[in-house]
């Protein structure tokens, strides 16, 4: 099940268990409490006003926990949310078990669950590491960068990306990568952001004739070219499936000992 539904339900419940007590249950507790003071002579001893004041346990947790919850869910739908790498697609950039933090307001703020948009704050430029909602089953975060915008025409022959019919500009940095032997890696130059990708000489990689992005939707790529599930497969990705922009990566974890050693912030 989808963590922020989980966590909007939990807001929900546990602030309405909250509310109730504060309107309802409350006052019953403090009017059997004045009954049985009026009952007696004197005052009621600390054991009996304990028990008959005492707050049922959902009541408890519920206002032990609902500040809680309510403030992890606004940090994570409306500020920042954790993600894990689960994949090499974006290698040489990312690498499985690299941990990101994600901007959720660069290009505007969203409602949890539903994924609306109610604040519009800026649109996704090319060469943006981006975290979206897969096409094909929204219940699936994939990351990408963003290649192509609304309007542009894209085309990948060869191991060459064009955008509006002009090459994109890459060069060598490294002949045999280190994780990656047999691959080439070079910086490549998008919408003014380097960054390095991956190119294997031996691996033919996709071939993709040139296609228009349409008005609304975004064309993704990953940064490890020949071993990417991305918009050169499956198509392009609506602006509604957005979740927000990479901005970091906070520690590796591989199932090892956790490293903070590639903390650093993301091109």
């Amino acid at each position: 099940m989808d963590f922020s539904l989980l966590l909007v339900l939990a807001v929900a419940i546990t602030g309405i268990v909250w509310l109730l007590d504060i309107v309802w249950w409350r006052r019953a507790r403090r009017a059997r409490l004045a009954t049985a003071e009026s009952q007696v002579d004197g005052e009621l001893d600390a054991a009996t006003r304990g028990k008959l004041a005492k707050e049922p346990w959902p009541v408890d947790y519920a206002r032990s926990f609902f500040p809680v919850l309510l403030i992890v869910l606004v940090l994570r739908s409306f500020v920042v949310e954790p993600f894990q790498i689960p994949s090499g697609s974006m290698r040489p950039t990312l690498k499985v078990g690299d941990f990101i933090l994600v901007n959720k307001f660069t290009y505007g703020l969203r409602l949890p669950v539903i994924n609306t948009e109610i604040l519009d704050l800026g649109e996704p430029e090319r060469g943006d590491i981006m975290v979206f909602r897969f096409p094909d089953d929204p219940s699936v975060n994939f990351i990408k960068r963003v290649v192509g915008l609304p309007g542009d025409r894209i085309r990948y022959e060869d191991k060459q990306l064009y955008v509006n019919g002009q090459p994109v500009a890459k060069s060598v940095t490294d002949d045999d990568a280190d994780d990656a032997p047999g691959e080439r890696q070079f910086e490549e130059r998008l919408g003014g952001v380097a960054h390095a990708i991956y190119n294997n000489p031996q691996d033919p990689g996709p071939q993709m004739r040139e296609v228009v992005v349409p008005d609304g939707q975004y064309f993704m790529m990953g940064d490890n070219r020949d071993h990417s599930n991305d918009s050169r497969y499956w198509g392009f990705v609506p602006e509604e499936n957005i979740v927000g922009e990479a901005f970091a990566v906070w520690m590796h974890w591989d199932g090892g000992l956790p490293s903070f050693s590639s903390v650093r912030l993301l091109e």
